[in-house]
């Protein structure tokens, strides 16, 4: 089903993941990170998982999600740095976005992990 929503950098949507053995899949919240050039150009977008396990060690490119309230995440989460190229008619849902205070922070966190 072709996605309706509008999203940007930092959103926060809703997209089925893969399981590591390709057999099935969970939707799962995630972070807008093309920009809007990349959007308008491609049928694909660029996104970051987020989870809920907020107990786990951080690891590269993770980031903890400071202001949750913009996020409409119903708990505290954490960006992380599992990337993932998916059809924009993929994304199934739209909730809040990223503070900016966040969304640059998980810019940094990536382009460490990164080495950009």
């Amino acid at each position: 089903m072709r996605s309706t929503t509008i999203f940007r950098r930092g959103s926060v949507v809703g997209v089925d993941f893969l399981f590591a053995d390709q057999r099935g899949s969970k939707r799962r919240p995630a972070i807008v990170l093309s920009s809007a050039a990349y959007l308008a150009g491609r049928q694909e977008v660029v996104i970051a998982a987020v989870t809920s396990n907020t107990h786990r060690r951080l690891l590269p490119g993770d980031t903890a999600i400071q202001e949750l309230k913009p996020t409409e995440l119903p708990r505290p989460s954490v960006v992380t740095g599992i990337l993932r190229t998916v059809k924009q008619a993929d994304v199934t849902q739209a909730f809040g976005s990223l503070s900016a205070r966040d969304l640059r922070a998980v810019e940094a966190s990536l382009r460490e992990a990164l080495s950009l």
